[in-house]
């Protein structure tokens, strides 16, 4: 049998587009909304110079150097008042036992009088063998309530006296507690900035850290080459005194006559030694002293600068100091702020060896002056103990401790 046509219309295939169109939109939105976003967005912190990020290192050190200084003062304090409350302490505990003591003699005389009772003067006198024997246990009652007298008072001046010293130590005690917290507040501090400056110095590159040490060098240089000029500045400085002194005893030689010529003339070898002092005397005295402080400091050349440390093994800046002049015989105090307190003040252009040479405005460095424009000192964390130029850093002023 035939197959049957089918009268059916063929259905044509239509194709959709709707996905399509759905994910253009989508896609198109997308974009919109990424540049959107762009626009609003903050625009990226551009990265700082390396000249920026030098400077900012150098502030923070400063100011950790500042406060290290404020570290030290907190210590010392805290030190002391400790001290001062060990003392009190034993001076209570001392007076306590002397309340004590006071108190069994009062008991004992309390006790006494307790066992022999009272008898009126009168029944006493009419009772006894003789009116003499009256008198004399009459005289010996007195000189014993006298001597009960005296015990009473003694108890109540020393129970006055310690609680007036027990006061003192719960003083104390409150001024060591307050110490002690400016002492880890100014630890905090310290390491705050140190940190700071860790974080700063570890974003650079490679490239960006030879940049920096490239900076350090030139600033040396600069600081060395102004050093040298005022080297040869006082060299002149020298030889001109030198010269005039020179001069000045010639004179007085042919004054006082031709024998005497060949007396000066002797004389002549140690007065450019002398006469680099501020006098022959004292001068010399100083020189000795400074000559003591510059071997030790030299000896201490390439232990590492620790904050709060004031060695054998290890130095702050005003550590250094105060240890360098404790061998000359010279006892500095523990911080800048004070040392700088000490001695006479001198210009840079008159410093001698061992003069101190304090630095920024805050007077947070200290170094010791070797002559020719160079200090020894403890530069600054991650440095140890160095030669370097008075000029490296802002100069606050100098003085002479001794």
């Amino acid at each position: 049998m035939p197959v049957l046509a089918s009268h059916r219309k063929p259905r044509t295939k239509v194709r959709t587009t709707t996905p399509a169109v759905g994910f253009t939109t989508a896609a198109l939105a997308s974009v919109t909304l990424l540049s959107t976003q762009s626009a609003t967005a903050a625009p990226a912190e551009p990265k700082p110079a390396i000249e920026d990020v030098q400077k900012k290192v150098d502030e923070l050190y400063r100011q950790a150097g500042s406060a290290t200084q404020q570290y030290n003062r907190a210590k010392s304090a805290s030190t002391a008042q400790r001290t001062k409350v060990d003392t009190l302490l034993s001076d209570v505990a001392k007076r306590t036992e002397k309340i004590n003591e006071a108190r069994r003699e009062l008991g004992a005389y309390a006790a006494e009088q307790y066992r022999t009772g009272g008898i009126a003067p009168t029944a006493t006198f009419f009772l006894a063998d003789d009116p003499q024997a009256y008198f004399d246990q009459s005289r010996l009652m007195s000189r014993s309530t006298e001597r009960q007298q005296k015990a009473v008072d003694d108890f109540r001046t020393q129970q006055a006296a310690a609680s007036k010293k027990r006061a003192e130590a719960v003083q104390s005690l409150e001024k060591l507690t307050e110490t002690q917290t400016a002492l880890r507040s100014s630890k905090q501090n310290v390491q705050t900035k140190l940190t700071e400056a860790r974080s700063l110095l570890s974003k650079l590159t490679a490239e960006e850290k030879a940049r920096l040490a490239e900076l350090e060098r030139k600033k040396e240089a600069e600081a060395k080459e102004k050093a040298e000029k005022l080297a040869a500045r006082q060299a002149a400085e020298a030889k001109e005194r030198e010269a005039a002194e020179k001069k000045a005893r010639e004179e007085a030689a042919k004054e006082s006559g031709g024998g005497s010529g060949s007396g000066s003339g002797s004389g002549t070898g140690t007065s450019p030694g002398t006469g680099t002092g501020t006098g022959t005397g004292a001068g010399g005295s100083y020189a000795a002293k400074a000559e003591k402080v510059l071997a030790f400091a030299r000896a201490q050349i390439g232990k590492p600068y620790v904050w709060g440390a004031a060695g054998p093994s290890s130095y702050d800046c005003s550590g250094l100091t105060q240890a360098a002049w404790r061998e000359a015989g010279v006892t500095l105090p523990r911080t800048t702020w004070d040392q700088v307190e000490v001695g006479t003040r001198v210009a840079t252009s008159d410093l001698q060896p061992g003069d101190l040479v304090f630095f920024y405005d805050d007077i947070s460095h200290v170094g010791i002056y070797k002559g020719d424009g160079m200090m020894i000192h403890a530069p600054k964390p991650g440095a140890n103990v160095r030669e370097e130029s008075i000029y490296y850093m802002p100069i606050y002023g100098s003085v002479r401790p001794a």
